[in-house]
């Protein structure tokens, strides 16, 4: 078995990987990064990364790991095996710790490519929110060999609170997270339907709110995404166009075990309606906003 890693890259300087970097960082890994946003690389060269640049190849031949926290599978795809893919420049044996929400089927496919180079996966999504990914106390449901938790130790001791090893099986991590996303974006949309009738009876919002997050029907989507509404404040934590993409995962997932799923079908049609209607890159609480005949609060300096 290959030693621990002590130099690792993190793609995807978004508020969980930004999060992640750091706390790799403060665990005194030697901590590259690699994100198209200048403001970013700049951040993180700042908070004591050894460099960071728009792509991983420049320090690549240094790297004993790599963790991807972009968006989707295509950016995964794009990154390691697109036009001049990071996986060819790898040296064998690293390990890459995918923890974007995909498919099983996307992160098996991944697995097998990464091994026809030599290189190690660990099928590893992650929850918790940019302020958990910010204080290095993320929730990790991985799946992969034992030789790729063992050498990733170090980097999972450093972002998260929680690791649970769902199994060796590739795609098993990606299931955990997809069924976890079926619960959370469900939450967010209930949250905003029940916002949006105490807004139609009059009931302020501020109060809803209190009462709901000091009683039985509290959720910690609740609480959290619900707040922006209270502020009227919809700049993106994770975007409305985020759990369309997720959502839709969870009924595919559905499909190929022919299982129904009548909340998350509703809930993925609510975030569509609010993607269709321009909300998209709003935050996802941004969801309320589909609901005609109501006015909701506006964040502090607008008319």
């Amino acid at each position: 078995m290959l030693s621990t890693v002590r130099n690792i890259c993190v793609i995807g300087l978004g508020s969980m990987g930004m999060g992640a970097a750091q706390s790799c960082i403060r665990a005194g890994l030697n901590t590259w990064g690699a994100d198209l946003n200048p403001t970013a690389l700049e951040t993180l060269r700042q908070a004591g990364g050894r460099d960071a640049q728009p792509a991983a190849h420049d320090f690549a031949a240094e790297l004993d790991a790599v963790l991807l926290l972009v968006v989707n599978a295509q950016q995964v795809r794009a990154i390691l095996f697109g036009d001049n893919g990071l996986a060819a420049s790898l040296k064998p044996g690293t390990v890459v710790m995918i923890s974007s929400t995909i498919s099983a089927a996307d992160a098996q496919a991944f697995a097998q490519q990464l091994a026809e180079h030599q290189l190690v996966m660990l099928d590893a999504p992650v929850s918790g929110g940019a302020a958990k990914a910010a204080t290095g106390d993320m929730t990790v449901m991985a799946s992969g060999s034992d030789d790729a938790f063992a050498r990733l130790q170090p980097v999972l001791d450093a972002i998260a609170a929680k690791v649970y090893r769902v199994g060796t099986e590739i795609g098993l991590g990606s299931t955990v997270k997809i069924i976890h996303q079926l619960l959370a974006g469900v939450h967010i949309a209930v949250g905003a339907e029940a916002m949006a009738l105490a807004a139609r009876a009059g009931i302020p919002l501020a109060t809803m709110y209190d009462v709901v997050t000091n009683a039985a029907g509290n959720s910690w989507m609740f609480e959290n995404r619900m707040q922006h509404v209270v502020d009227g404040d919809y700049s993106p934590k994770s975007a409305v166009d985020i759990f369309v993409k997720d959502l839709n995962l969870v009924a595919e997932t559905a499909k190929s075990l022919h299982f129904p799923l009548p909340l998350a079908s509703t809930a993925l049609n609510m975030f569509t309606e609010a993607s269709n209607a321009g909300y998209g890159r709003e935050d996802d609480s941004a969801v309320i906003k589909i609901f005609s005949g109501i006015t909701l609060p506006q964040a502090k300096g607008e008319a």
